[in-house]
């Protein structure tokens, strides 16, 4: 039965915080801060398998955001985002098929030290310009190369979309409605690298009641903790992390 699922504790240690955290990011809470979701994981299985593994939570997590926010949002944002993520998942499918896995570890803890910089050094700013087009496309692109090695598009794509100044609920809503195109986008390619299998899915189940807990988490805890005290636990989060998969991938003389 065991074979249907890992059941090593070390794992579920890092994941079930990782889920509730991915939950508390679809939350509105802590926007962004799901990319921390991956990296967590990583620590205790591969690269690979930790994004294969949130496949079906990130299915969950966007229907429920589907159907909260399945009004509102700018169609014409989109259809110039989804085309541009698209073409970033397409390269991320491509990396995928030749790299190692300690490299992706490595380029996976680089994007989340990339993301902790730009979050530290340019934190978004309500009467910032909006970036130019050709610009949104490179951040959009990367963005859906990003969310397929790491369920980690949130960060370029923010350093596009927020300036633009949308109001809250369309931007929430255009959100939704593209990562659930770019998550969708993702399984065939994911099935056809051999990185979905039935010990993942089971182990996939048994993780999935925390993502609305995480949920129904970011809601609460906005009411109550202090965004600077919460953002400085996770940005202490992506910064040890990152530093770990940079070490893995790059550094560590195991796959020497």
């Amino acid at each position: 039965m065991t074979d249907w699922f890992i059941t090593d504790p070390k794992f579920y240690a890092a994941a079930i915080p990782a889920v509730l955290l991915l939950g508390v990011s679809k939350s509105g809470f802590g926007s962004g801060f799901g990319a921390l979701a991956v990296p967590l994981i990583s620590l205790t299985v591969t690269v690979p398998q930790a994004a294969a593994i949130l496949m079906p939570v990130l299915f969950v997590l966007d229907i429920l955001g589907l159907n909260a926010y399945r009004r509102g949002y700018d169609l014409a944002l989109l259809k110039f985002l989804v085309p541009c993520a698209l073409i970033g998942v397409f390269m991320g499918f491509v990396l995928f098929r030749v790299m190692d896995a300690h490299w992706v570890a490595g380029l996976v803890g680089v994007c989340t030290l990339l993301f902790l910089a730009q979050r530290l050094l340019f934190p978004p700013r309500a009467d910032a310009p909006p970036p130019p087009r050709w610009l949104g496309a490179i951040l959009t692109v990367t963005s859906g190369f990003t969310s397929f090695i790491a369920h980690a598009g949130g960060p370029p794509l923010n350093a596009y979309v927020l300036p633009l100044r949308l109001p809250p609920f369309t931007f929430t809503a255009t959100m939704a409605v593209l990562f659930f195109f770019v998550n969708m986008a993702k399984w065939l390619p994911y099935a056809y690298l051999g990185l979905l299998d039935w010990r993942g899915l089971g182990t996939a189940m048994m993780l999935l009641p925390f993502a609305p807990i995480g949920v129904w988490m970011g809601l609460r805890v906005a009411r109550v903790i202090q965004p600077k005290l919460f953002y400085r636990l996770v940005h202490l989060g992506l910064f040890l992390t990152g530093c770990k998969l940079v070490w893995d991938g790059f550094f560590s003389g195991a796959h020497a």
